[in-house]
């Protein structure tokens, strides 16, 4: 059965422990490597955003909400353990939960939080439906040529990069349509990997309650008990007419749901506003020919993920983050659109000289923005660098031989640095 470490992203054999890091955190299912739908939900997200600005809080109970008369927005697992829920009244709330650290929303840093949240995940897929702030469905059908891995991996790296740069926690639940999506990702919170396949489909939903469909609430959960159904296999022995006939619309719903069908596509809002790349190294580092390496494996993967959409970009822009978190952001208009990994690197690599390595650095960013339709892009060659048309030649030969043979069919050798 096929097993993924959550902690150093090793794929293997079934195991109780990874063996490559020995860690207890494996997701193992039949279907692990196949499926590619998935809703990412951040754990306790207002709580846990309070949390890390503000360390002192980091053992204590935690409710976001208003004074007294108010609701709670949400609480961390520290106050949730003591039975505080959302939308709860607040003064409930603090009788079950008298030592509760009551903080009100602070919605700028809540949205700031999200955004680079989403940024890494248009780094895997432009295909994102955000629901809220704090979660989103994702569809990573077909990405795995492009990112090497298969989506389940791709996924675990976002919680881990989250984890280790945002400081914040998410959990994951990966399957075969949004509606069994989203369902997992409650089955293992906090920092959850859960996953139900398409086998399993019928058997896993049969004793659930149907409270568990997403948008039935207290009154939609009374009416289906009126009529006597409380869990999945209820629902099943209602014919698809008689469910019309009883419920509407919704019946129809009902009657797919309760086979687990959901035929809803992910769709994204809004169109893809910049693509980017970026890495944390192991160790800080101010080496040029290891920056160097990185900055052309990062200007490719850019152009790569360019090039696999269709777009092309005027701006280019180099991020840096120093040892103490500090960041730095470069940004240079091209005098025309690009997806060449050649030009978006040279551009990044004249930012990088502008700012120098002094000190050391953490992590290491490329992104493209000002995003067009390809086809207006790269007409014109760079005069300034009489080997553009060369470049750019080899460039498109080499996208043809991994785009048949692989990604690591053939390499540069900057990027083996």
């Amino acid at each position: 059965m096929p097993a993924l470490c959550r902690d150093c992203l090793e794929s293997f054999d079934d195991a109780r422990r990874c063996p490559a890091c020995a860690s207890p955190r494996i997701v193992a299912h039949r279907e692990l490597l196949t499926l590619s739908i998935a809703h990412m939900d951040c754990d306790a997200f207002y709580a846990s955003v309070e949390k890390r600005d503000n360390p002192a809080l980091a053992d204590k109970p935690v409710i976001i909400g208003g004074g007294r008369r108010g609701v709670v927005s949400t609480a961390c697992y520290i106050a949730r353990i003591k039975g505080v829920r959302s939308a709860m009244p607040m003064f409930q709330a603090l009788k079950l939960c008298p030592e509760a650290v009551v903080i009100k929303p602070r919605g700028a840093a809540y949205a700031a939080a999200s955004r680079e949240i989403r940024a890494m995940m248009e780094e895997l897929t432009p295909a994102i439906e955000p629901l809220s702030l704090d979660e989103a469905f994702l569809d990573l059908s077909g990405t795995e040529r492009l990112h090497g891995h298969p989506p389940a991996v791709m996924l675990a790296r976002l919680i881990r990069r989250m984890e280790r740069e945002l400081r914040l926690s998410g959990s994951i639940g990966l399957s075969h349509n949004k509606f069994l999506a989203k369902i997992a990702s409650d089955l293992d919170k906090p920092r959850g990997f859960a996953v139900i396949g398409r086998a399993e489909t019928m058997d896993f939903l049969e004793n659930r309650p149907v409270r568990m469909i997403w948008g039935v609430g207290a009154a939609g959960q009374a009416a289906l008990e009126r009529a006597g159904i409380r869990s999945f296999a209820d629902l099943r022995r209602w014919s698809r007419r008689d469910l019309n006939a009883r419920f509407g619309n919704f019946g129809e719903r009902l009657f797919h749901l309760a086979r687990g069908e959901d035929r809803r596509r992910v769709t994204a809002n809004a169109p893809v506003k910049s693509i980017s790349n970026e890495t944390t190294f192991f160790e800080d580092t101010s080496d040029p020919e290891i920056l160097d390496g990185h900055l052309w494996r990062l200007a490719e993967k850019v152009a790569d993920r360019a090039k696999a959409k269709g777009l092309a970009g005027r701006v280019v822009t180099l991020k840096l983050k120093h040892a103490n978190h500090s960041l730095i952001t470069r940004r240079i208009a091209l005098r025309e659109s690009t997806q060449m990994a050649h030009r978006l690197y040279r551009a990044a690599r004249d930012l990088l000289d502008q700012v120098g390595a002094e000190h050391p650095f953490r992590l290491i960013g490329v992104g493209l923005s000002e995003l067009s339709n390809a086809s207006d892009a790269d007409r014109t060659d760079d005069l300034l660098d009489a080997d553009a048309p060369r470049r750019s030649k080899a460039e498109r030969a080499t996208d043809a031989i991994r785009q048949r043979f692989g990604p690591d069919a053939i390499r540069r050798g900057r990027g083996l640095r």
